[in-house]
């Protein structure tokens, strides 16, 4: 295939449109490989700076700020080439991809080969771009140490949330996930989450806790971003309790969720998860380095090939959560209608004609 010197990259716009517009084709440097674009997720947490709602917020009272946004960090497709002193992959490879910045929402991408993966004979494209939110997940599940009967709760049931609840789930757990959209908990309920409760209807913490038998839970998930702290408090009164009546227990912030609290943490242990796992933001890790598997076995790279695998093996049907799937050559008409309703959208997915 020859490289065009332009490619199409989707951004956002002042007025809150999603448009193409045409860049350079990115240089293919050594450690990179160049992928012709098949397929990409939205993930509007933190892609979107307060999701679909913000975007549909500035469609109605448009910004001062003109200057086109591209965005998006999980792609998949096919590689088209790769840069000097990459050996793992070869044109023609089926791949997915990730990075900020880099597996953009494009008909092409240049990314770093370790941010790079061999995608299952079995996954199609959009399968292959729920990579990065997957990583992410199990990089909170291992922050979190769950394991086998541990009584998990999630609050937020966005894509983040329902990931870390199915993966929780396949690690042993009893979960119970919170939301405020319906649509959110049905999808949690199709994928059997133990308890999917609507944040609002009845009290949250005593319904949380008899689906504990009353023993409260060992771990909590907050996996929405904005003002956290009720859902924390929530969290921590659904905790078991030690007979000093002290709240124990672990609660993992996945994402940009901020809380506050005026009170000590007591035997609460509170964690931060971010991203996808060692290597990702380490330049050299990037484009073809790698630490001894012997003292870190878990790395973006092995977090990332994982949860392939599991989707491969019908484990984690990714395909349940995306609500919309749009044709990269017709984004502004089909997001213009699609985000007049933002609570609708749970995953959107590009399709793109590879390379096109």
């Amino acid at each position: 295939m020859k490289i065009p010197p332009t490619r199409e990259v989707i951004a956002v716009h002042g007025d809150g449109q999603l448009r193409r517009i045409r860049q350079p084709m990115p240089e293919l440097k050594p450690g990179t490989v160049l992928i012709a674009v098949g397929g990409s997720l939205v993930s509007p947490g933190s892609e979107l700076s307060g999701g679909w709602r913000a975007l549909r917020t500035l469609q109605e009272s448009p910004g001062k700020d003109t200057e086109p946004k591209p965005f998006g960090y999980s792609n998949s497709g096919v590689v088209v080439a790769v840069g000097e002193g990459v050996t793992r992959f070869s044109p023609g490879d089926r791949v997915a991809a990730i990075g900020g910045g880099k597996a953009q929402h494009a008909n092409f991408a240049v990314v770093p080969h370790n941010l790079v993966f061999s995608l299952p004979a079995s996954l199609n494209f959009e399968q292959g771009a729920y990579a990065m939110l997957l990583a992410t997940a199990l990089h909170a599940i291992r922050r979190g140490e769950v394991e086998l009967g541990a009584y998990v709760a999630v609050a937020g049931l966005g894509l983040v949330g329902q990931l870390t609840a199915r993966l929780a789930q396949l690690a042993g757990a009893t979960v119970i996930g919170w939301d405020t959209l319906e649509h959110r908990l049905e999808i949690a309920r199709r994928w059997g989450i133990d308890g999917a409760i609507r944040v609002g209807d009845g009290d949250l913490v005593a319904r949380t806790r008899a689906l504990t038998g009353e023993a409260g839970l060992d771990i909590g998930f907050i996996a929405l971003g904005g003002d956290a702290t009720q859902p924390y408090e929530a969290l921590e009164a659904s905790m078991k309790v030690s007979p000093d009546t002290h709240p124990e227990g672990t609660v993992v912030l996945v994402g940009g969720g901020k809380f506050a609290f005026g009170k000590t943490l007591t035997n609460m242990d509170v964690r931060r998860s971010s991203r996808t796992g060692p290597g990702y933001h380490d330049d050299e890790w990037e484009v073809g380095g790698d630490y001894p598997p012997v003292f870190m076995r878990w790395t973006t790279r092995t977090n990332v090939d994982l949860c392939l695998r599991l989707v491969a093996e019908g484990k984690i049907d990714v395909t349940a959560l995306t609500t919309h799937r749009v044709p990269f050559n017709e984004v502004e008409e089909r997001t213009a209608e699609i985000t007049k309703d933002p609570d609708s959208i749970l995953g959107m997915a590009f399709e793109m004609e590879m390379g096109g």
